[in-house]
């Protein structure tokens, strides 16, 4: 099994903390393993980074002199000018992109020829080891290269291997998904709080309900209608507050909501 070496973040935004969390916790890397360039006026990501005894400098460089395998996780916008900027050191390094929009070509046109560079989609729940990766190959990127990837992404969730042409619709799903979800549980815990609740207990059965459902559409093998039929008797409440949630758009809300970040990124993509 390949070694993963030192671990590099070039930006400590909340998915480089997020991961850097994950990793430390399924015990894939130590702090003194993982280094992180952090921008000086971002003082809560310093101190996020500090906390957990990671080493944190104010530039890219010694990032990528240091370590083995490099996340690109800065703003997409801020991408070119790093790229740029660490391309004179790349050569024979491993750099995973989880840069919006952001395409294969253009990280490796930015890079060295002799550089590696995989594409991931991580999402925020790898903070608690139950994040949603996919991840895609560079022309350079090895098997081992590969392995390392998925080694790092499967321990704080779950990983598959995709084509690149699906990243931006990844990307709206699982990617922007748990803001979805969490407005979600906001709404449902604000509709428990309105017929008498105390909003801490919503908070904790809304939360736990969607845990539970997802596990089941995971686990089950059932299509999720078949899940929704068997817990909606005929006349019943839930039968009731589907026919709310119908009326008032739910699923067209939803399913356009993932359609518009798709877009989103396919404009960023077409801004490189």
């Amino acid at each position: 099994m390949a070694s993963i070496g030192k671990i590099g973040f070039l930006g400590g935004g909340n998915m480089a903390k997020a991961l850097a969390n994950g990793f430390l916790s399924a015990g894939l890397a130590k702090p003194s393993g993982m280094i992180a360039s952090v921008h000086p006026a971002d003082k809560a990501s310093l101190q996020a980074f500090q906390a957990l005894g990671v080493e944190t400098v104010v530039q890219n460089a010694p990032v990528v002199e240091q370590a083995e395998v490099v996340f690109v996780s800065v703003k997409p916008q801020v991408v070119p000018a790093v790229l740029k900027e660490i391309k004179p050191l790349s050569r024979g390094k491993l750099f995973l992109s989880v840069a919006m929009g952001i395409t294969l070509q253009t990280i490796e046109s930015s890079l060295s020829p002799e550089s590696r560079v995989i594409r991931v989609m991580p999402n925020i729940p790898a903070v608690v080891r139950s994040g949603c990766s996919v991840y895609v190959r560079g022309s350079q990127a090895s098997d081992a290269d590969a392995q390392i990837t998925q080694r790092l992404l499967e321990s704080v969730g779950t990983c598959e291997a995709v084509h690149e042409s699906q990243l931006d619709t990844v990307t709206a799903l699982s990617g922007s998904g748990p803001a979805y979800v969490f407005v979600m549980i906001e709404a449902l815990a604000d509709g428990a709080v309105h017929m008498g609740m105390p909003r801490d207990l919503a908070y904790r059965l809304a939360a736990q309900t969607v845990l539970g459902a997802g596990h089941m559409v995971r686990d089950s093998g059932m299509h999720p209608g078949q899940l929704k039929d068997s817990v909606t008797s005929p006349g019943g409440s839930t039968a009731a507050a589907l026919r709310q949630l119908e009326l008032s758009g739910f699923r067209a809300a939803v399913a356009g909501a993932v359609e518009q970040a798709t877009l989103r990124c396919k404009q960023i993509s077409g801004q490189q």
